[in-house]
């Protein structure tokens, strides 16, 4: 801000006092201008050349002196405007300098906005600074733990291909076992069929040499080709349990088969028979379709007769069960057939009594029937291979009597034994099972 103040006398400039500092710079009288200092600002005031102010006072001095006794009311009056002019030019002064301090109050406001701001900056680098730390420790710590799980996986790598070896050197050991096996069942077979017919012979020779009609059942051993089923046999005088030679009618095809003389009244043909596990059950569809086994142990009728069978008259059909703590159940079915090859020998059940169940362990509505060969379950899974043995599996169900034979002590927990589901569960394997049938008008 720029002020020029001109009086009669000459040239002046005032201040308000009681401000912080005040400072004049004139170096000569004939400039121009004054420098006030205050605070931390500089303000500089114009004022007119000397050399008019001093025609201006001479000329007022002069003026004075020629009319000083004629105008002196007249200077009184100048001089008050002189003063009226001053106080004015004082009041605006007064109101920079306020603006001044005003200006300078924001300017240390925004002065202490800033270093807060500063502040805050710092402290934000501070922590950027603090994450940029824990993220090279945690980046350290990932890489220590890439490479030690580099270091597990190989070893894992190295143990998977040595057990790789070993499953394979396995595998060909039990390979050649299972040569060894076939060729050991074959041997035995031949041994047990050798075994069955001298105790057949024995058996025939105790039969006719104490029992006095043993005649007649001499006569029946050469003529039984005339019955289709054992309930015949039983109601022709045949009342002694076991092995007869079966045909079905209007066919010359001859089945041998146990006859279980006694159990119910008699008159059963046994179509099923599992009791020390000498026999293989695991066998292909043609063996369990034409019968496998010795009629005077372990064996299976065959499906092709029992279908031919039970499609001539209404069966009944009884399932004869042990376990190994010495107890015995049955479940009987008023209605048995198995159906054609075409439809896979499906079961036919009805008519559920007995004490080994009161639901049926056999699938119900009836399932079609499956082997190691030909896969008929309702599994994605083939049950006849996972649980061995032929069966009416459905989804690899409740039951299977033709599965693996296990001695006392290791038939638990076994699932592919000779299971029973609703006597004994579905992990306990059995000691003997039966299945017989007979005419339902017997």
């Amino acid at each position: 801000m720029q002020l020029t103040a001109c009086f009669f006398w000459g040239c002046s400039i005032f201040l308000a006092s009681g401000y912080n500092s005040f400072s004049k710079s004139m170096e000569t009288i004939g400039k121009k201008q004054y420098q006030v200092q205050h605070g931390s600002c500089s303000y500089t005031f114009l004022l007119p050349e000397t050399d008019n102010c001093r025609s201006s006072a001479s000329y007022v001095s002069n003026a004075v002196q020629r009319d000083a006794p004629l105008d002196y009311d007249d200077s009184v009056q100048r001089l008050q405007l002189l003063e009226n002019i001053m106080e004015n030019n004082t009041q605006w002064l007064m109101k920079v300098l306020n603006q001044t301090t005003r200006l300078e109050l924001q300017l240390l406001e925004h002065s202490l906005s800033t270093n807060k701001l500063e502040r805050q900056i710092s402290d934000q680098t501070n922590e950027i600074t603090k994450l940029q730390e824990k993220n090279s420790f945690l980046e350290k710590r990932v890489l220590e733990m890439e490479d030690k799980h580099t270091l597990q996986l190989k070893s894992i790598k190295d143990e998977k291909d040595q057990l790789q070896v070993l499953v394979a050197r396995q595998n060909s050991i039990i390979e050649e076992l299972e040569k060894q096996l076939v060729t050991a069942t074959v041997n035995n077979s031949v041994l047990q069929k050798q075994q069955h017919d001298l105790m057949e012979t024995v058996h025939n020779l105790l039969t006719m040499i104490s029992t006095p009609n043993s005649k007649n059942n001499f006569i029946a051993k050469e003529e039984q080709i005339s019955f289709k089923d054992c309930a015949e046999a039983f109601k022709s005088g045949l009342t002694t349990s076991g092995i007869y030679t079966l045909t079905v009618s209007n066919t010359v095809q001859e089945k041998k088969a146990y006859c279980d003389m006694e159990t119910g009244g008699g008159g059963w043909t046994v179509i099923q028979r599992r009791e020390d596990g000498s026999v293989d059950f695991h066998r292909t569809w043609k063996e369990y379709k034409m019968g496998f086994g010795e009629p005077a142990g372990e064996y299976w009728l065959g499906n092709e007769f029992v279908s031919q069978l039970t499609n001539q008259k209404r069966y009944v059909l009884k399932i004869h069960l042990k376990d190994w703590e010495g107890n015995e159940a049955y479940s009987l079915y008023d209605h048995f057939s198995l159906a054609s090859e075409e439809l896979k020998y499906r079961i036919y059940l009805k008519g559920l009594t007995g004490t080994a169940g009161k639901i049926s362990s056999i699938s119900q509505p009836g399932n079609d029937f499956s082997t190691k060969d030909a896969d008929n379950d309702k599994c994605i899974c083939k049950c006849s291979q996972m649980l061995t043995g032929g069966w009416w599996f459905d989804a690899c169900g409740p039951s299977n009597l033709n599965g693996m034979y296990y001695p006392l002590r290791q038939n638990n927990n076994k699932f592919n034994g000779i299971k029973w589901y609703y006597w004994k569960g579905s992990g306990y394997s059995l000691k003997a099972t039966t299945m017989m049938i007979r005419p339902a008008d017997f």
